[in-house]
């Protein structure tokens, strides 16, 4: 059964401007070209940490989950890291849990009840900007529990990630891709983490000053964040996302842009491909067709949705 815990910490205020889009709404472009690249799993090589460490040890202790501790790992790691759904936002990703969880037999032959959550479930029907601060307002308007006990989960994995998530380098070839980048591109930070720690994490590597924009998950998903800044200002042709997971190939398409994939567990080769190869034909605009679609039938292939439980 969910904890009905009450928070005990005080929330904090949040800072968000009234429009945390704005930025994206303003933003000029200054070269022909644009470049989203994503951050956790991509530019840097912190998913596996912050999912290992910061978010399910997090999920087991909010939610009550010791009974199974072993099978929610499992089923959480797959979905975050190594499956179809790799790059979820946190709150679906979290329902999902539960909802994978629930199938499995040895949950229900330990008679485990998992937290049917159905004040989250309403609050994600409405799509909202799926945020701790738009979390937080739903709370105001709503003083609903399970949104109470995500939020202090949420809080608590970014807590987690402040302590734990540090001196993490890029992926080989990705700042070199970068210094090639300036001058030529416009490149923006697309990605679905809290803006705080992208901030934190590319200002402590110096890679800040090479990107125009950095958007969290306060900007909406990707492909939001890419029309608000760069659809209505380039060529089709002219937009590359660059990402390790669905979503990014998702947000690109939405957008008409192309992809370019960081394969999971190939990241690094994947970087270098993008520096000695891929980042020449983007610019000689040869990248589109048999190029790309080859690139994103082998990444398709390394994210399945069948459960590796299921195959036993």
């Amino acid at each position: 059964m969910i904890a009905t815990r009450p928070i005990e910490r005080t929330r904090p205020q949040m800072s968000a401007p009234l429009d945390p889009q704005a930025e994206l709404r303003n933003f000029t472009k200054t070269k022909d070209f644009f470049i989203g690249i994503d951050s956790d799993g991509c530019a840097f090589d912190t998913m596996e940490v912050k999912h290992k460490e910061c978010f399910i040890p997090n999920i087991i202790k909010f939610f009550d989950l010791a009974a199974i501790s072993k099978y929610a790992r499992e089923v959480a790691e797959f979905i975050n890291l190594y499956s179809y759904w790799r790059g979820v936002n946190r709150f679906p990703g979290l329902v999902l849990t539960f909802d994978m969880l629930a199938e499995r037999p040895e949950v229900a032959r330990r008679g485990f009840r998992l937290p049917p959550v159905p004040g989250l479930r309403a609050w994600l029907a409405k799509n909202p900007k799926m945020s701790n601060s738009a979390l937080e307002a739903e709370i105001q308007a709503t003083d609903d529990p399970d949104l109470a006990i995500t939020l202090e989960w949420s809080l608590a994995v970014n807590a987690s990630v402040a302590e734990i998530v540090h001196d993490v380098p890029p992926f080989p070839y990705m700042r070199e891709s970068l210094v090639l980048l300036d001058g030529k591109a416009d490149v923006m930070v697309c990605s679905a983490t809290p803006g705080e720690a992208l901030k934190r994490e590319w200002i402590e590597h110096g890679l800040a000053r090479h990107v125009a924009v950095i958007a969290g998950q306060e900007m909406g998903n990707k492909g939001e964040q890419i029309s608000l800044a760069a659809a209505h200002q380039y060529d089709k042709d002219k937009i590359l996302m660059v990402g390790d997971a669905l979503g990014d190939l998702s947000a690109a398409q939405s957008n008409g842009a192309l992809f370019f994939p960081i394969n999971p567990g190939h990241e690094e080769e994947s970087w270098a491909e993008f520096h000695d190869v891929a980042l020449g034909r983007f610019f000689a605009g040869t990248y589109a067709g048999d190029y790309m679609n080859s690139k994103i039938e082998t990444f398709k292939t390394l994210l399945p949705k069948e459960t590796p439980w299921a195959k036993v």
